[in-house]
């Protein structure tokens, strides 16, 4: 029966987990100033990165599109979990066993730890293929497989690689036996269900685990061994189930990583041994595609790792293909989405077509090294793969040739390059440089025509609109702030009125550093000084939960001002606790210096008093002209009106001195 998770369990998980750590399994962070670290966004597709997170508050929040939350959500969001799965996996990770409220437990049928238990299943899985392949005398097909392909023991174990026995329900018995169900294994895509019950997916085939980026068996590919397997293909891959969507996945991406990240390269190959030999001859940010031609979605993975982003050095990502036909095509395939790259792509291509397994086996490592270094910028490989098709020898052909040529030199991002390929290019087809820039100069106007007729045409802006998310789209990093809005029922705060500015930045102050805050000072601001609603709201949530009591982490704190606020405020209340400060931070600290704080808390505070003065001396106005004004009254208000005035004093006595 499942039951709920105890609190105090899941506060020592949230607390217990970096969330840094567990960003990193997806996106590459750099630091952006005292306690932040910036990435690509891993929840929408951006050039610059906005995905902030904050370790010491346990927070993160993307200023793009708005997503947002601790450790727990992120897990959530990126997994397609539900909380309690994240909290499980998070858990796992750890080593920390959880306790459910009395009576429950963690719900194996599904739902509820229904992602975990197909992971454990495929662990399982994976243990016995990989025992299988040392133990069983039936899989010395597959060793002499590996043999043969220059992979000796050791390497089989680094890669996990197995073996599924021929017999068909091996695997399915001893999976039911450790107390899978059939319905796990099935749903796992790990078994198959016949008239006679449960088969193994995968029979007499060498198999390798396919892992997620943070490390989790998600999947299983099997090669053909034996001549009379009644599959013909030569490759089987798992079927896509809840955790294994093909499209999204890369071999080896849990091992590249580290490199891929420090590097800022990544390598793609297509097969799963290649991406053995590549790691195995100092390539290791090698990673194939498992059953799919490289896609936009690999894209994305890749570029939060590589950290493609437009304000850095471009970044390189080198693709290897076979010399064939297939592999011409699937290079032209990955040159129509160079322009989702900020990085610069390249093609290496071995002689005599060899894929890099073969390399190694014929001319060793340093062969692999040097197939990858050499690699030529895919501009250069498109062209000569599109010229190809033609017969340069006649005029006619040279002129088609041209004519194909010029609207990749076109498509170029930096334009300040394509003078320099319209003369190699004129080379390659023997022609004057004059004709290339007037062919691509042809293509030039053709391409803004194309452009302005979809434009123009009111399917294409209806077309247009949805790709942008319709109105109200929150915009990329660029967008001005305000424009972005909070979803509170409120104005947006109006960040280019100076004064709005500041009480933004004092809220990330009590936010983010809440030590640096005294007790008076919330005593001394009323929350009608914020001019702007929505920092009203996040004020009262401060002052009401109050500062950090002693033992209390920041993380704690944080929640605990976020319940404190109304549902809606809780995602500005994330985004303010990560929003970076523009002031210079002291370097031994850590934080931001003291006079900045007390500046902020002056300014907010003077504001405040200055309108509350404004609105007595209102008040004093009106009971002067009123002849039935109770003179009481009047001296009250006057009272009260020189108070307010001898507090402003004071305040910008103290603020100067």
């Amino acid at each position: 029966m499942a039951g709920r998770i105890k609190a105090e369990d899941i506060e020592t998980v949230k607390e217990r987990s970096s969330i840094s750590d567990v960003v990193r399994d997806h996106v590459t962070l750099r630091p952006a100033g005292p306690g932040s670290m910036k990435g690509l966004c891993p929840f929408h597709d951006e050039k610059t990165p906005s995905f902030t997170v904050r370790e010491t508050v346990g927070a993160y929040h993307c200023f793009g599109c708005g997503e947002g939350g601790d450790v727990i959500s992120f897990v959530q969001k990126v997994d397609h979990l539900t909380f309690s799965e994240a909290v499980e996996r998070l858990a796992s990770k750890i080593g920390m066993e959880l306790r459910y409220e009395e009576g429950g437990g963690p719900n194996r049928e599904g739902g509820l730890g229904r992602r975990a238990r197909l992971i454990e299943a495929h662990r399982a899985a994976q243990e016995f293929y990989a025992d299988r392949l040392v133990n069983s005398p039936e899989a010395r097909a597959g060793q002499q497989f590996l043999q043969q392909r220059g992979f000796d023991r050791a390497a089989a174990e680094h890669f996990g690689v197995g073996f599924a026995p021929r017999g068909g329900e091996d695997l399915s018995r001893h999976l039911r036996q450790k107390g899978f169900t059939d319905d796990e294994l099935t749903i796992a895509g790990i078994s198959g269900r016949g008239s006679r019950g449960l088969y193994d997916r995968f029979r007499g085939r060498l198999i390798w685990p396919i892992r997620d980026v943070t490390g989790d068996t998600i999947g299983f590919g099997a090669r053909r061994l034996f001549d009379d397997d009644r599959i013909a293909a030569k490759y089987l891959n798992t079927s896509e189930t809840p955790i294994y969507k093909k499209s999204t996945v890369l071999y080896g991406l849990d091992l590249a990583k580290k490199s891929i990240s420090t590097t800022r390269r990544a390598v793609v190959v297509e097969g799963y041994t290649d991406v053995m030999a590549a790691h195995l001859a100092g390539v290791d940010s090698a990673v194939a595609t498992c059953g799919t031609a490289f896609g936009v979605d690999h894209i994305k993975i890749l570029r939060r790792i590589l950290r493609d982003e437009a304000d850095l050095a471009p970044a390189r990502v080198v693709f290897t293909f076979d010399g064939d036909a297939a592999g011409q095509k699937a290079a032209m395939k990955a040159y129509s989405e160079d322009q989702r790259w900020a990085s610069q792509s390249f093609v290496a291509v071995a002689d005599a077509g060899m894929d890099p397994c073969d390399l190694r086996l014929q001319k060793g490592d340093a062969a692999v090294r040097a197939l990858i270094d050499d690699a030529v910028p895919m501009f250069e490989f498109a062209v000569r793969t599109t010229l190809a098709r033609f017969d340069l020898t006649t005029a006619e052909g040279r002129v088609q040739g041209m004519r194909a040529a010029a609207p990749i030199i076109n498509a170029i991002r930096d334009s300040s390059l394509r003078p320099e390929y319209i003369r190699e290019v004129a080379g390659w087809l023997g022609v004057e440089v004059e004709q290339v820039r007037s062919e691509v100069a042809r293509a030039t106007r053709i391409a803004a025509r194309d452009a302005t007729e979809q434009r123009e045409s009111p399917d294409r802006r209806r077309d247009d609109r949805s790709a942008d998310g319709g109105p109200g789209h929150r915009g990329g990093p660029d967008t001005d702030p305000q424009d972005r809005g909070q979803d509170l029922g409120l104005p947006a705060p109006n960040l280019r009125d100076p004064v709005v500015l500041a009480e933004r930045q004092l809220l990330q102050c009590m936010l983010q550093y809440p030590m640096m805050v005294r007790p008076s000072d919330l005593d001394s601001i009323e929350a009608d000084a914020f001019h702007a609603p929505a920092h009203r709201v996040a004020f009262d949530a401060v002052r009401t939960v109050g500062l950090p009591a002693e033992g209390l982490s920041h993380a704690a704190w944080l929640a605990a001002v976020a319940d404190a606020a109304p549902s809606p405020a809780r995602g500005f209340i994330a985004e303010l606790a990560v929003a970076g400060l523009p002031t210079v931070f002291d370097k031994g600290t850590g934080r931001p210096p003291q006079r900045y704080v007390d500046s902020l808390v002056a300014r907010v505070s003077e504001v405040g008093l200055t309108r509350r003065i404004a609105d007595a001396m209102s008040t004093m106005r009106r009971l002067s002209s009123d002849e039935h004004a109770d003179p009481a009254a009047a001296r009250a208000a006057g009272a009260e009106l020189l108070g307010l005035q001898r507090q402003l004093a004071a305040l910008r006595e103290g603020s100067s001195g």
